[in-house]
Protein backbone atom coordinates (compact mmCIF):
# COMPACT_ATOMS: atom_id res chain seq x y z
CA UNK A 1 0.00 0.00 0.00
CA UNK A 2 1.20 3.32 -1.11
CA UNK A 3 1.85 6.03 1.45
CA UNK A 4 -0.49 8.57 -0.65
CA UNK A 5 -3.51 7.50 1.35
CA UNK A 6 -6.16 9.06 3.25
CA UNK A 7 -6.75 8.55 7.23
CA UNK A 8 -10.21 8.65 8.77
CA UNK A 9 -11.05 7.99 12.51
CA UNK A 10 -14.25 6.97 14.08
CA UNK A 11 -15.25 6.53 17.58
CA UNK A 12 -18.01 4.71 19.62
CA UNK A 13 -19.14 1.85 21.65
CA UNK A 14 -18.70 -1.82 21.20
CA UNK A 15 -19.27 -4.98 23.42
CA UNK A 16 -16.60 -7.39 22.36
CA UNK A 17 -18.08 -11.20 23.29
CA UNK A 18 -15.18 -13.25 21.38
CA UNK A 19 -11.99 -10.70 20.70
CA UNK A 20 -10.52 -12.97 17.79
CA UNK A 21 -13.97 -13.02 16.18
CA UNK A 22 -14.26 -9.53 16.24
CA UNK A 23 -10.81 -8.56 15.17
CA UNK A 24 -11.82 -11.51 12.13
CA UNK A 25 -14.60 -9.06 11.11
CA UNK A 26 -12.38 -5.63 11.03
CA UNK A 27 -9.73 -7.67 9.33
CA UNK A 28 -12.04 -8.93 6.65
CA UNK A 29 -13.47 -5.24 6.42
CA UNK A 30 -9.90 -3.91 6.45
CA UNK A 31 -9.13 -6.36 3.14
CA UNK A 32 -11.54 -6.28 1.17
CA UNK A 33 -11.81 -2.82 0.85
CA UNK A 34 -7.58 -3.09 1.09
CA UNK A 35 -7.59 -0.40 3.84
CA UNK A 36 -5.51 -0.53 7.31
CA UNK A 37 -8.26 -0.77 10.27
CA UNK A 38 -6.48 -0.37 13.97
CA UNK A 39 -8.87 -0.54 16.73
CA UNK A 40 -7.58 1.55 20.33
CA UNK A 41 -8.67 1.02 24.07
CA UNK A 42 -10.24 5.42 23.88
CA UNK A 43 -10.11 4.77 27.88
CA UNK A 44 -5.71 4.57 27.60
CA UNK A 45 -5.75 7.90 24.98
CA UNK A 46 -5.09 11.36 26.70
CA UNK A 47 -6.87 13.15 24.40
CA UNK A 48 -7.04 13.90 20.32
CA UNK A 49 -4.10 14.95 20.63
CA UNK A 50 -1.92 12.11 21.66
CA UNK A 51 -4.35 10.27 18.95
CA UNK A 52 -3.22 11.99 16.03
CA UNK A 53 0.73 12.46 17.59
CA UNK A 54 0.98 8.81 17.42
CA UNK A 55 -0.51 8.46 13.93
CA UNK A 56 1.61 11.35 12.66
CA UNK A 57 4.84 9.53 14.13
CA UNK A 58 3.73 6.36 13.03
CA UNK A 59 2.99 7.09 9.43
CA UNK A 60 6.47 9.33 9.25
CA UNK A 61 8.29 6.02 10.25
CA UNK A 62 6.15 3.98 8.07
CA UNK A 63 7.50 6.50 4.88
CA UNK A 64 10.79 6.74 5.59
CA UNK A 65 11.44 2.91 6.36
CA UNK A 66 11.96 3.32 9.86
CA UNK A 67 8.98 1.29 11.34
CA UNK A 68 9.27 -1.39 14.03
CA UNK A 69 5.94 -3.30 12.73
CA UNK A 70 5.73 -4.22 9.52
CA UNK A 71 1.77 -3.54 9.50
CA UNK A 72 0.88 0.34 9.49
CA UNK A 73 -1.76 -0.21 11.73
CA UNK A 74 0.19 -1.98 14.66
CA UNK A 75 2.91 0.82 14.12
CA UNK A 76 0.17 3.28 15.03
CA UNK A 77 -0.74 1.47 18.20
CA UNK A 78 2.91 0.89 19.33
CA UNK A 79 3.14 4.93 19.17
CA UNK A 80 -0.24 5.07 20.72
CA UNK A 81 0.95 2.95 23.45
CA UNK A 82 5.01 4.56 23.86
CA UNK A 83 6.50 1.42 23.12
CA UNK A 84 9.42 0.47 21.62
CA UNK A 85 8.17 -3.75 21.99
CA UNK A 86 5.39 -4.57 19.52
CA UNK A 87 4.09 -6.79 21.81
CA UNK A 88 3.49 -4.52 24.80
CA UNK A 89 1.36 -1.97 22.69
CA UNK A 90 -1.05 -4.70 22.54
CA UNK A 91 -2.20 -3.24 26.06
CA UNK A 92 -3.56 -0.08 24.33
CA UNK A 93 -5.88 -2.34 21.87
CA UNK A 94 -9.42 -3.12 22.33
CA UNK A 95 -10.60 -6.53 24.65
CA UNK A 96 -13.43 -8.42 25.57
CA UNK A 97 -16.12 -6.82 27.02
CA UNK A 98 -17.64 -3.47 26.73
CA UNK A 99 -15.32 -1.06 25.06
CA UNK A 100 -15.47 3.10 24.15
CA UNK A 101 -13.42 2.32 20.92
CA UNK A 102 -11.67 4.62 18.51
CA UNK A 103 -10.92 3.00 14.69
CA UNK A 104 -8.31 4.65 12.83
CA UNK A 105 -8.38 3.22 8.91
CA UNK A 106 -5.84 4.27 6.36
CA UNK A 107 -6.24 4.06 2.27
CA UNK A 108 -7.72 5.31 -0.55
CA UNK A 109 -11.25 7.10 0.04
CA UNK A 110 -13.43 4.68 -1.83
CA UNK A 111 -12.47 2.04 0.05
CA UNK A 112 -12.46 4.27 3.46
CA UNK A 113 -15.62 5.07 2.88
CA UNK A 114 -17.03 1.34 2.10
CA UNK A 115 -15.08 0.37 5.59
CA UNK A 116 -16.91 3.25 7.60
CA UNK A 117 -19.94 2.12 6.36
CA UNK A 118 -19.80 -1.74 7.76
CA UNK A 119 -17.95 -0.28 11.33
CA UNK A 120 -20.88 1.68 12.02
CA UNK A 121 -22.88 -1.46 12.12
CA UNK A 122 -20.77 -2.85 14.75
CA UNK A 123 -20.64 0.11 16.47
CA UNK A 124 -22.41 2.56 18.39
CA UNK A 125 -20.97 5.48 17.19
CA UNK A 126 -19.82 8.76 19.51
CA UNK A 127 -18.11 11.55 18.76
CA UNK A 128 -14.53 11.44 18.98
CA UNK A 129 -14.14 14.74 20.80
CA UNK A 130 -16.43 12.90 23.63
CA UNK A 131 -14.67 9.29 24.02
CA UNK A 132 -11.20 10.55 23.15
CA UNK A 133 -11.08 13.74 25.95
CA UNK A 134 -8.80 12.92 28.80
CA UNK A 135 -10.78 13.10 31.90
CA UNK A 136 -10.14 11.77 35.54
CA UNK A 137 -12.00 8.40 34.80
CA UNK A 138 -8.71 7.65 32.48
CA UNK A 139 -6.34 8.54 34.89
CA UNK A 140 -5.63 5.59 36.86
CA UNK A 141 -5.21 3.56 33.11
CA UNK A 142 -2.97 6.03 31.99
CA UNK A 143 -0.86 6.34 34.85
CA UNK A 144 -0.35 2.69 34.46
CA UNK A 145 -0.08 2.29 30.92
CA UNK A 146 2.56 4.93 30.32
CA UNK A 147 4.43 4.63 33.70
CA UNK A 148 3.88 7.72 34.58
CA UNK A 149 5.02 8.61 38.60
CA UNK A 150 3.50 10.58 41.29
CA UNK A 151 6.89 12.48 41.42
CA UNK A 152 6.30 13.51 37.53
CA UNK A 153 2.79 14.82 38.61
CA UNK A 154 3.75 17.09 41.35
CA UNK A 155 6.51 18.30 39.71
CA UNK A 156 4.17 19.15 36.75
CA UNK A 157 0.89 19.18 37.66
CA UNK A 158 -1.78 16.94 37.10
CA UNK A 159 -3.18 18.87 34.80
CA UNK A 160 -0.22 17.89 32.27
CA UNK A 161 -0.83 14.66 32.50
CA UNK A 162 -2.37 14.52 28.41
CA UNK A 163 1.71 16.57 28.00
CA UNK A 164 3.29 13.48 29.83
CA UNK A 165 1.29 10.94 27.69
CA UNK A 166 2.92 12.96 24.07
CA UNK A 167 6.08 12.99 25.62
CA UNK A 168 6.07 8.69 25.94
CA UNK A 169 5.07 8.89 22.79
CA UNK A 170 7.80 11.09 21.13
CA UNK A 171 10.02 8.84 23.15
CA UNK A 172 8.64 5.46 21.88
CA UNK A 173 11.84 4.69 19.83
CA UNK A 174 14.40 5.49 22.80
CA UNK A 175 13.25 4.19 25.74
CA UNK A 176 12.67 0.29 27.02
Amino acid sequence: MEMQREIEVICGEVNISDLSAFLGKINTIASDNRVTIQGLNADLLAGEKHLHFAVGKALRAVASGKNVAKDPGVEIMRYAAGERQIERSFSIGLHEGENNAVFVLLGKIDGLLIALAELRKLIEEKPCSELLAYSSSKRKGILSLFGITDEEIKASGEEHIPELVIERVALANFVK
